[in-house]
């Protein structure tokens, strides 16, 4: 029994100690650099997509993953896409971030997306959104907003002049009030 105590206290002691350690040592935030349009990163074909051909254009970008509660909202995006395009383009970008809800390879998201919903919006390679490996776009969208995705399908939705950025955690849909106010 007493060496289940003093097991427990070290156990939580190496955890409180790890979390204050974490805290204490947290970076200056990061700074954007460049431009949105600066970006070139290749689709789920391979096919690399420059963002300069997004110029004038708002952009919603979200975090997508094919085996989450979440999922579901891929319809809401395509909506968005077929009756908004004028108004803004809808890209997504798969991640298995969050309890390896997107196992699958580029091509098994590819395929997911159009045979369930009908994805027709630019899909882009499975990538990191948080971490030490995540990718240089998310990296740039959280200097931007000082905010990290919560869960699958956050979204940042990034002005016409590429300027501003505004963070949507992943409980509001494409269609919610606060997205379509900023679209509309």
């Amino acid at each position: 029994m007493k060496l289940t105590k003093i097991i427990l206290f070290t156990v939580i002691a190496m955890g409180l100690a790890a979390f204050l350690s974490n805290k204490l040592s947290k970076s200056e935030p990061l700074q954007a650099t460049g431009s949105i349009y600066d970006f070139k990163i290749p689709d789920l074909s391979g096919k690399q997509i420059d963002f300069s051909q997004y110029k004038g254009k708002k952009l919603l970008i979200v975090n997508t993953a094919s085996k989450c509660g979440k999922t579901p909202q891929y319809a809401d995006l395509q909506k968005l896409h077929e009756e908004h395009a004028d108004k803004v383009v809808v890209l997504g970008f798969p991640a298995n971030n969050f309890l390896w809800q997107e196992p699958g390879t580029n091509e098994d998201i590819a395929e997911f997306c159009e045979r369930n919903y009908g994805v027709t919006f630019q899909m882009f390679e499975k990538i990191s959104v948080k971490g030490k490996d995540k990718h240089p776009l998310y990296k740039w969208l959280e200097a931007k907003t000082g905010k990290t995705p919560d869960w699958n399908f956050a979204k940042y939705l990034v002005s016409e002049d590429g300027t501003t950025v505004t963070f949507f955690n992943s409980s509001i849909k494409a269609y919610e009030k606060p997205i379509m106010d900023k679209i509309l």
